[in-house]
């Protein structure tokens, strides 16, 4: 297993890198829309959808969706004058919506899971929430200040990846020695105030280290501190929100499309819910 794990990481990490420095815009956009397009395959088997064609269905839809945008709002029109795509904009908003919907659910899980666990429906929209604005979070960061620094974007996606998997490993290793208060035992048992602590401790340091780096303004230092917070605390939620889905169908794994590594949602999870509350956030107080 540990063999499978780190082999499909030296094959994947040298791609993700690749695709996100050397891709062109366009290429890009169709490259996370492919990885939306797999993650919706796993979400289908969340929703219980337990035929090929149903999920083949829901995966097409998902990439549709992602490829209509990047079709009908050409790369030079994302940005303009410093603002982004009105469309882009409200997915972006819709997304931070529906995840203080998805913290809900996990405060009062499960006393109202009825009405979304037997709906096929229900869990059908919740992806699309959880998987469109990805893609658009992904695709604003990188195209921000294209004409000006064309890895600029590139730059912010490595920092919300860097201040997320900081806050894994620290929630990792500060929850496995200190971990004592379970946060949702209800929902995922492994995860604890203790770590999530340990989390939030390990992105300010990395988030430190980029605002002494690129010369940050001492009274701007605050807002990306509070920015990197609402990251890491909503990338948790990520988590959380996946493993609810996952208990609520009785699985252990979204599926088995990397070896060693179970899912692909059970790798990006996190990632789902902080690069849209990043982008959000980078929108309305950076941009």
């Amino acid at each position: 297993m540990l063999k499978q794990r780190v082999a499909t990481a030296l094959v994947l990490a040298p791609l993700a890198l690749a695709a996100i420095l050397f891709l062109p815009l366009q290429g890009f956009q169709i490259v996370v829309a492919g990885i939306m397009a797999m993650g919706a395959w796993e979400w289908a088997k969340l929703m219980g959808l337990s035929h090929n064609v149903a999920k083949m269905v829901y995966t097409l839809f998902v990439a549709g969706l992602c490829l209509l945008f990047s079709f009908s709002i050409p790369v030079s029109d994302i940005w303009y004058q410093g603002k982004l795509s009105e469309p882009y904009l409200w997915v972006l908003q819709i997304a931070a919506l529906w995840w203080l919907v998805s913290l809900v659910l996990i405060i009062v899980y499960p006393k109202m899971n009825d009405f979304w666990r037997n709906s096929t429906l229900w869990r059908g929209l919740f992806g699309l929430l959880t998987l469109i604005p990805t893609w658009v979070a992904l695709v604003s960061l990188r195209t921000s200040l294209y004409d000006i620094e064309p890895l600029y974007g590139a730059s912010l996606i490595f920092y919300v990846l860097g201040i997320v998997w900081a806050a894994d490993i620290g929630a990792f290793f500060i929850g496995i020695k200190f971990g004592r208060h379970k946060l949702r035992p209800n929902v995922s048992p492994g995860k604890t105030l203790e770590g999530l602590g340990g989390g939030v401790a390990a992105s300010f340091a990395i988030i430190g280290f980029a605002a002494l780096h690129y010369q940050v303004e001492y009274s701007r230092i605050w807002t990306h501190l509070l920015i990197g917070f609402l990251t890491v605390a909503v990338s948790a939620l990520g988590d959380l929100n996946e493993s609810m889905f996952k208990r609520s169908v009785g699985c252990k794994d979204s599926g088995n499309l990397l070896p060693g590594h179970g899912g692909l949602l059970d790798r990006i999870d996190s990632l789902t819910a902080a690069f849209p509350i990043f982008a959000l956030c980078y929108v309305s107080w950076m941009a």
